[in-house]
């Protein structure tokens, strides 16, 4: 049964969250992304994060009425920020740190996390829009903060062309390299890559 067979289910029941711990729900959490990286969004069910947290459906049923709206609670509990707090003193100096930052945390877990969710997110309107609240905005918004205070010291015209495209280029390639050479983008490859391509369409040394 799916999570989107929820609705209907026990519906006086889950008219009402029941009450659980925070530590509680972490697990119900870690069990939605570990079932997302081993066997893909698809194959995400309730009765898998149940079984393995050994927790009834009903007491999922009661949470979370959606599997969009499951994942993204996970995504968010999860959310490490990667370029929360990066302010070298220079928009390249800062564009090297986001690497670094970004490559670290697809070097652990989240490049089978973001190849689990695979098609689904471009599938499903609401996974999309859960994903880009959790993962993406909030780290586009801090690209575009270093990007503004990078005009601000006057390193970098604010018209500059290259400008839009960063974002795309700095977590676009998280996506693109498993699947081009089988490999995840790790700090060294991500540095690389800023180093190589970012800075130079920047105009940036």
């Amino acid at each position: 049964m799916s999570l989107q067979a929820a609705e209907g289910v026990e519906t006086v029941a889950g008219s009402r969250r029941s009450k659980i711990t925070p530590e509680r729900e972490q697990e119900f959490f870690d069990a939605v992304l570990e079932q997302i990286r081993e066997c893909g969004y698809e194959a995400l069910s309730m009765e898998g994060v149940a079984a393995s947290t050994r927790c009834s459906k009903s007491t999922l049923y009661r949470q979370w009425r959606t599997k969009p709206q499951f994942v993204a609670a996970a995504l968010r509990s999860s959310r490490s920020p990667w370029f929360k707090g990066i302010d070298t003193g220079s928009l390249a100096g800062d564009l090297r740190e986001a690497a670094r930052a970004v490559g670290e945390w697809a070097g652990r877990d989240g490049t089978q996390l973001l190849q689990g969710l695979g098609n689904a997110v471009m599938q499903d309107k609401e996974l999309q829009q859960a994903l880009r609240d959790a993962l993406i905005e909030p780290e586009v918004v801090e690209l575009r903060q270093m990007i503004a205070r990078g005009v601000e010291r006057g390193e970098i015209a604010a018209d500059h062309p290259a400008l839009e495209f960063v974002p795309a280029q700095m977590l676009g390639v998280l996506r693109v390299r498993p699947l081009l050479c089988g490999q995840y983008a790790d700090a060294a490859y991500l540095t690389q890559f800023v180093e190589a391509v970012v800075l130079p369409a920047l105009g940036l040394t």
